[in-house]
């Protein structure tokens, strides 16, 4: 015998395939964590050249950063260690500033300073630069390709750091589902399967933090993982506290777990339930705060500005996405294995989910003007333009959700079949638990009789066949399991035709299940924003950059290095520019323009224009003469007098893809 699935089936895998597919292509195209804490400025200039040795490396950064004693390298043109070792914090009031000292008696030659370090929001930040002591010369220095936190150590701690999300709305709006909407799910298997799984899908992601944090931040090596000096210099930071602290608080969430699917629903007395209820509200809400608080004392609200202010709203912000995307999740796993939700639990979760949005409109606007700070950040850079992305999704989510909210109100509506008398008040639209259990009850003794008739009808003929007599043998336990297996599979399909025949049950069922895979995503989106450089950060370095510039001395070559993006296909890179010998009067110019890999990219155009702002001088035009794929030259370009000089270097990448990048330098 054959059965036919119910539609909606195909809708669930549709749905969920989709949403995979979403989620495939954001993580896909996710870059490892950019830096949170960005390089402002140096001491020695990247690509100054300096008439004599310095005796220090000083770097200044946007925000504070934990440095080891390892953090700040600098390498000679052979690659050799040409620093001392010694750390020493400069920092004074708002400037962080860390420096090293540099070894006696140095020769000339181009100098690599590199470094890496753990800015205040928890994720591994590192960069490079070049200065040359008397005139440069070639280095033999290779740095690694690899991107602080990327790898396979980074894509690791990226999912975990996913599953954490999701455990954690789950588990939360899960528990304050079954007890602020729908007491009777406490008993419900489903319910506590779906609860029960988050808490070990947020315990297990935590765990694996902890092990990952030291080659996430370090060596990038998997095998760190296991390293117990490193986990225990782990232990002694800010993330590390935040991630035991989460651990520890997971333990009292387990309690809380076990008491409302234990304790909970074996209370009968009304009063003995709501003294229950009351302290499991209270506690439960503790500890979610604190379980929050974990995320907000380690990440982008414990630093920047405002952080007294910040870390409380990223809490509520948190608990606001708990209610509604957890308390979603356990809905949609209600509507979908249990047909006993009644519809006052799906009334009072549209006013929570309601609610929740409020909070989140009002926390979400506070975090954009911290993060972000200005129109052009908000879409000249990736965080900006991811947090577009989340509002899109947020606001195709809260359209999914008014959907469901009319089904809900039409479901409300409806009279119940059992009461032929629905003007009587909210007691006529009573829920269909009672009645949906009699029935599967009813159904369940019919399948058993039919079951045990057919065994005995099975067990006739094979007597008839000339099989063993039945007084003999006995019924046969495996044809009578079949034979009710058999039944079971087909009440079970007609159950569930039968309870799809209900179009305002069939509609909320589909709105929501749309909503739970927008929220998928949404969630990606937002696992991927938390570690995404702040718009704000971004811009600021940018300026920073931008105002500074190398130092040149007579007679000595001006070497830049500008990044730049103009935001079309293969339209990242970086142009190397030579100014040669970097004086007053006739200077020869060449331009490398690379990919971020270091190959040569091959421009359409390029432009230069020189400008002495302090004495009105300028711009004046370069038109470089293409030499070949990615290499640009001008001769007899004209200084006309010393002073600080902006360069400004516009590249085109396609017909419509351009962008101007600048940079002073003193020259003469």
């Amino acid at each position: 015998m054959t059965t036919t699935a119910p539609r909606l089936g195909t809708a669930l895998a549709r749905l969920l395939i989709l949403a995979a597919a979403l989620l495939g292509t954001l993580l896909a195209g996710a870059a490892p964590a950019s830096a949170h804490a960005a390089l402002t400025g140096s001491d020695p200039q990247d690509g100054a050249v300096v008439v004599t040795a310095p005796k220090e490396v000083n770097l200044t950064f946007s925000e504070q950063v934990a440095m080891s004693a390892d953090s700040i390298r600098v390498l000679d043109p052979a690659g050799r260690r040409a620093d001392t070792g010694e750390i020493r914090d400069l920092c004074s009031g708002s400037v962080v500033r860390y420096g090293v000292g540099l070894r006696a008696g140095l020769p000339d030659g181009t100098y690599t300073v590199a470094w890496q370090a753990v800015s205040a929001d928890s994720h591994p930040v590192a960069g490079a630069f070049t200065f040359s002591i008397g005139a440069p010369s070639q280095t033999s220095v290779a740095l690694p390709d690899q991107e602080p936190g990327g790898g396979l150590v980074g894509a690791l701690y990226g999912i975990a750091r996913y599953l954490s999300y999701a455990g954690f709305a789950v588990l939360v709006g899960g528990g304050a589902f079954v007890l602020v909407c729908w007491p009777h799910g406490a008993s419900v298997r489903p319910v506590q399967r779906t609860v029960v799984r988050a808490w070990l899908t947020l315990t297990g992601a935590t765990l694996v933090m902890l092990l990952l944090r030291n080659p996430y931040t370090g060596s990038g090596e998997l095998s760190d993982a296991f390293d117990l000096a490193g986990l225990k210099s782990v232990l002694e930071t800010k993330t590390g506290a935040a991630l035991t602290s989460r651990l520890l608080l997971l333990g009292a969430a387990a309690l809380f777990v076990a008491v409302l699917f234990g304790s909970y629903t074996r209370r009968t007395d009304p009063k003995e339930k709501r003294d229950l209820v009351f302290g499991l509200g209270v506690g439960g809400t503790v500890v979610a705060t604190g379980i929050a608080g974990t995320w907000a004392l380690a990440e982008h609200a414990s630093t920047g500005i405002q952080p007294g202010i910040a870390m409380p709203v990223d809490i509520l912000h948190l608990l606001a996405v708990a209610a509604w995307l957890g308390g979603l999740t356990v809905l949609l796993v209600a509507l979908y294995r249990t047909p006993s939700v009644d519809r006052a639990a799906v009334e009072r979760f549209s006013k929570v989910a309601f609610a929740s949005v409020a909070v989140l409109a009002a926390t979400g606007l506070y975090q954009s003007w911290r993060q972000v700070g200005s129109w052009s950040a908000l879409t000249g850079t990736r965080y900006g333009q991811l947090l577009l992305v989340k509002i899109g999704l947020m606001g195709v989510l809260v359209g999914i959700a008014w959907i469901s909210r009319r089904w809900t109100q039409r479901l409300a509506d409806l009279p119940s079949a059992e009461d032929p008398t629905p003007t009587e008040g909210p007691t006529s639209t009573k829920d269909l638990t009672s009645t949906e259990r009699e029935t599967g009850e009813e159904e369940e003794a019919e399948e058993a009789e039919e079951a045990e008739d057919a065994s005995e009808s099975g067990e006739a003929d094979e007597t008839e066949s000339g099989g063993a007599p039945a007084a003999a043998s006995g019924v046969d336990p495996e044809r009578a399991a079949q034979l009710a297996r058999q039944r079971a599979a087909v009440a079970t399909a007609r159950r569930k035709r039968e309870r799809d025949a209900d179009p305002e049950r069939s509609g909320l069922r589909r709105s929501v299940l749309t909503e739970a895979a927008v929220a998928v995503v949404l969630l990606a989106v937002t696992t991927v924003l938390t570690a995404t450089e702040p718009g704000r950060t971004e811009e600021e370095a940018g300026r920073s950059n931008a105002a500074s510039g190398p130092v040149a001395v007579p007679d000595r070559p001006v070497d830049l290095r500008l990044p730049f993006d103009t935001g079309g296909v293969d339209g990242k890179g970086v142009v190397r520019l030579s100014l040669d010998p970097g004086r007053t009067g006739a200077n020869g110019l060449h331009l490398y323009v690379e990919r971020p890999d270091g190959k040569p990219l091959d421009v359409p155009e390029i432009k230069i224009a020189l400008t002495l702002e302090a004495k009105n001088v300028g711009p004046l035009p370069v038109a470089p003469d293409r030499i070949q794929a990615g290499h640009w030259s001008a001769s007899g370009v004209q200084i006309p007098m010393p002073g600080e000089w902006r360069i400004q270097v516009t590249v085109r990448t396609s017909d419509i893809d351009q962008t101007t990048i600048d940079k002073n330098v003193k020259i003469g």
